[in-house]
């Protein structure tokens, strides 16, 4: 059972007040409870814990249309599809046939403003994960239980864990500020509510992360040891990895010794790969002893247009028509692929790769042969297709909805750790280049059922094989942009991808576009915050 999707949709029925307050977000649910209702029980002080994790899956109480936040539409705040929205539909991976879906015409086409409402749902839902964090802080102090009578011994132990895990959730989420916006506003539980906070840059964001990190990361569960839906010490390596793969990018500093020390500590936490590799994109993936941190989805209790609901959907193909083969009802060609992508994997090495799930039509059928290129993103039967995710289980048995995924979004799993510890290792980290061959070359083998066909030589291992290999093996799972950014392959024109800079063949788009706009919203909330350049 994914509990804590369960205990969430309770908490999140109470939702208190004074978290959104704290950052000028209005909630409209007429049932939200004050903080000294909702945290006057042990059950309230779970219920707000399991709220802290929810918002990454749920946009409302009210069901998958319903959002808690004023002025910005379930379909565009649900953090997930946010998430690949930005990471994966600005970049050489995707495309999305109905440009007339709230901002995605102009994400894809790199053509994007301050009003965009994918980057306005993006930056709100992050920053409410922020001060949901916050006010459970505020009210788990020993002051604050001592205060209400709630001094149980084991019940404290309890709290005392959950708010590491609160911290780490909180700086998941500014680490998310820091990657695509360069900037947020800073609060914390030693704010007064209704404080306007002030914007701190990367540099900031990067230090406070750290340390916030650091500080929590030896009292948090061992790899492995927590139960499921909830964060571990990995997760906490997890950000500092990425964050230090990325230093160069956020704070212009050589961090790859301690992005290798991050992934021998997480590949020491007794992590291993799936034998199959599709296995980790099904609905029954929260028992993949590969993903380190999964963001639940469930059919029946999280109904939400999340982003492996987006995916199995939308890789059903319009002439295809192939949903019963992914247990799911099926948006008709609403997901493509560009070309850029798709010759990732010509050769024969990839001819049995299974990562490999291209379409390329209907099979048998030459009037219904698909296109490589996409020469107008409205006809969905041009470009192809991927069959990557599934709502059904490794056994074949379907997801419990036919329209809602069962599938948990593995945000961090252990084939990236492989993938970054030979970058770091490359980028001239302490790290050694026999075992970054080692690691990329287990991540081919599991690709080609332990065959060795697809296995490379120390001398194809280069910085231009893993930008490939990454995209390869991590499509779809929200890490291109940043990828394409860290190797100097997303703004500018050295690499160019169908339909970037809204040019069908892809032209050059302005460095200031590495990071996105402060939403028009989000400037007038808090005169505090200033426009990134450019925008």
């Amino acid at each position: 059972m994914k509990k804590y999707i369960l205990i969430a949709i309770v908490a999140l029925t109470a939702t208190f007040q004074s978290c959104t307050d704290d950052l000028n977000v209005v909630s409209k649910d007429d049932d939200v409870l004050s903080s000294d209702v909702l945290f006057s029980t042990k059950e309230g002080y779970k219920n707000a814990f399991a709220g802290v994790y929810g918002n990454l899956t749920l946009t409302g109480v009210l069901g998958p249309d319903n959002s808690s936040l004023e002025g910005v539409d379930a379909g565009t705040s649900q953090f997930t599809r946010c998430l690949l929205y930005l990471q994966e539909l600005t970049t050489d991976e995707l495309v999305w046939s109905y440009e007339n879906d709230g901002g995605t015409a102009e994400l894809q086409r790199n053509i994007w403003t301050p009003a965009n409402p994918v980057i306005l749902g993006m930056f709100s839902r992050t920053m409410v994960s922020v001060a949901y964090a916050n006010e459970f802080l505020r009210q788990s102090t020993p002051e604050m239980l001592s205060s209400r009578g709630l001094n149980d011994p084991a019940f404290l132990t309890e709290i005392e864990l959950d708010r590491k895990e609160v911290r780490v959730l909180r700086a998941y989420a500014y680490y998310n500020m820091m990657d695509l916006f360069g900037k947020a506003p800073m609060y914390t539980e030693n704010d007064p509510i209704n404080f306007t906070g002030p914007e701190v840059d990367r540099k900031q964001l990067f230090e406070f992360i750290e340390s916030e990190l650091k500080a929590v990361l030896p009292d948090l569960k061992a790899a492995r040891t927590n139960e499921y839906g909830r964060l571990d010490q990995s997760m906490a390596r997890m950000i500092l990895a990425k964050m230090y793969l990325n230093a160069q990018v956020y704070i212009q500093a050589d961090r790859y010794n301690d992005c290798i020390t991050m992934c021998n500590e997480i590949i020491a936490g007794g992590y291993t790969l799936k034998p199959k590799y599709l296995d980790n994109f099904k609905a029954d993936n929260n028992t993949s002893e590969e993903i380190i941190f999964g963001i639940q989805s469930d059919g029946a209790v999280s109904q939400n247009w999340g982003a492996t609901t987006v995916l199995t959907n939308g890789q059903i193909g319009a002439w295809e028509n192939n949903g019963a083969d992914f247990g799911i009802g099926g948006w008709t060609g609403a997901l493509r692929i560009r070309k850029e992508f798709a010759q990732k994997f010509d050769g024969t090495k990839f001819s049995q790769d299974t990562r490999n799930t291209i379409g390329k039509g209907v099979q048998g059928d030459p009037s219904k042969q698909r296109t490589i290129d996409i020469a107008d993103i409205g006809v969905k039967t041009q470009g192809y297709i991927l069959s990557k995710f599934s709502n059904k289980t490794s056994a074949g048995v379907n997801g419990i909805s036919s329209t809602f995924a069962d599938t948990d979004f593995p945000l961090f799993r252990l084939a990236d750790v492989y993938l970054m510890y030979a970058e770091a290792t490359l980028r001239g980290g302490n790290g050694t280049t026999t075992q970054a061959l080692n690691y990329v070359n287990a991540l081919r083998q599991r690709a080609n059922s332990n065959s060795t066909v697809g296995n490379i030589t120390l001398s194809e291992l280069t910085l231009d094989f893993l930008i490939d290999e990454r995209a390869r093996e991590l499509h779809w799972e929200a890490h291109r942009r940043q990828d394409l950014i860290r190797f100097g392959k997303y703004t500018g024109g050295s690499y160019n991808w169908a339909w970037k800079g809204n040019s069908s063949k892809g032209i050059s788009i302005p460095a200031y576009m590495s990071v996105f706009p402060i939403p028009e919203g989000s400037l007038g909330a808090n005169r505090n915050l200033t426009q990134n350049t450019g925008y």
